[in-house]
């Protein structure tokens, strides 16, 4: 009778025996793993649930030791982390996604989000020890809450932003947030107003026209609307210079970088408004364009205000600024404005979140992108298009 050998666990392996366990075979003790770093007897440890997971993780990382990307773990907290973040996007040390500076508003946001969920959960734990199992469990508990989609993402969002700085700066190998199930939000679009309606929208107007006008044809947010000066208007040379933006709380914000402002195209209906909006009300040089007065910005509620009232007046459905800013988009993109130029057009921090944000919007269908390529090929050439094949 052949002698059964006995499961030992591969070198490297060990299974975690808790002080009430009998240790037999079946026991649902936890394994660790590890791999030796430099010479000075160092090891990088996991513990694992199952043996299998133990295996297949030493397995990667004795491969990434080969390959010189096994570093020690780092001892910055995730709370640590989080404040050298919120710090120095505070002091502009930190740049955002565009190069330029985190708004305010956005940094409120991420302090909200850090304080009130992710440092509680996360806090005093290593960057180097969060999981990936352990952001999705925190993620599926936020849902399980009854959280919208769009509030769960939105909180995930500075761990995110923390998780890729520690990348950058090797601290961490793996970033947690990265591939997680999470639902999307409502996928509820924003009302878009085609060409005729803007039109009606803006002449049901009287007081504020010129600031709709702007926002619908030039795509400016709320607060670039509300910092706006005569001097970034250029009428000669038909472009505004959106240099400056508007915090409800910290008032105005200049933009700190070449990547922070941008050129807007004045379009032809634009161009109209803009001109008789600023010989009605006599501004000029750094008076605020659509100002309560020449020097402090309008109130966005008296706007929405004189808006819903006239709108209601003429029978016509409301409309955002944000919803005209997504006009505008529009516009650009059924007169075939490119994705590049849409991007710095709309100051995207990256051209993807164009695509994200108006993909659905841009033709992609395969028979339109053959008809284009076949109209372009036939124009330079000069061959009549093929005919088209019935039945």
């Amino acid at each position: 009778m052949t002698a059964t050998k006995p499961n030992r666990a591969p070198t490297g392996i060990r299974q975690r025996h808790g002080a009430k366990c009998t240790g037999g075979r079946r026991c649902g003790c936890p394994w660790e793993a590890f791999v030796p770093l430099g010479r000075k007897g160092e090891k990088l440890r996991k513990t694992w649930p199952t043996r299998k997971l133990a295996e297949d993780w030493r397995t990667e990382a004795m491969a990434d030791q080969k390959r010189g990307k096994l570093r020690t773990p780092t001892s910055t907290t995730v709370e640590q982390a989080a404040e050298a973040f919120l710090a120095g996007a505070r002091d502009g040390s930190i740049p955002a996604a565009g190069g330029g500076r985190f708004k305010p508003a956005t940094i409120r946001g991420y302090t909200v989000a850090l304080h009130k969920r992710l440092l509680p959960a996360f806090g005093k734990r290593r960057l180097s020890d969060v999981r990936r199992a352990d952001v999705q469990e925190f993620a599926d508990a936020l849902t399980a809450e009854g959280l919208r989609a769009s509030t769960v993402h939105n909180t995930l969002d500075p761990l995110r932003v923390i998780y890729r700085r520690a990348i950058r700066r090797e601290e961490v190998d793996v970033d947690p947030t990265k591939n997680l199930e999470l639902r999307r939000p409502d996928g509820k679009r924003d009302r878009i107003a085609d060409p005729a309606e803007a039109d009606a929208l803006l002449a049901a107007l009287h007081e504020d026209r010129a600031l709709w006008a702007t926002a619908i044809y030039a795509g400016l947010r709320r607060g670039e609307l509300m910092a706006l000066r005569c001097s970034d208007v250029d009428l000669h040379g038909r472009v505004i210079h959106v240099q400056r933006g508007w915090d409800q709380i910290e008032g105005e914000q200049e933009g700190k970088s070449a990547a922070a402002n941008r050129r807007v195209p004045i379009l032809d209906p634009l161009a109209r408004e803009l001109v008789d909006h600023l010989m009605r009300t006599g501004r000029r040089g750094d008076d605020l364009v659509f100002g309560a007065t020449a020097a402090k910005p309008f109130s966005r509620e008296s706007v929405r205000r004189r808006s819903l009232a006239a709108w209601e007046a003429a029978g016509l459905t409301p409309l955002t600024l944000h919803e005209a800013r997504h006009t505008c988009a529009s516009v650009m993109i059924a007169a075939g404005v490119n994705a590049k130029a849409l991007s710095a057009i709309m100051r995207h921090a990256t051209i993807a979140m164009t695509f994200d944000t108006y993909g659905h919007l841009m033709p992609g269908g395969l028979d339109e992108a053959a008809a284009a390529a076949n109209a372009y090929l036939a124009r330079q050439t000069g061959e009549r298009p093929a005919l088209t094949v019935v039945g």
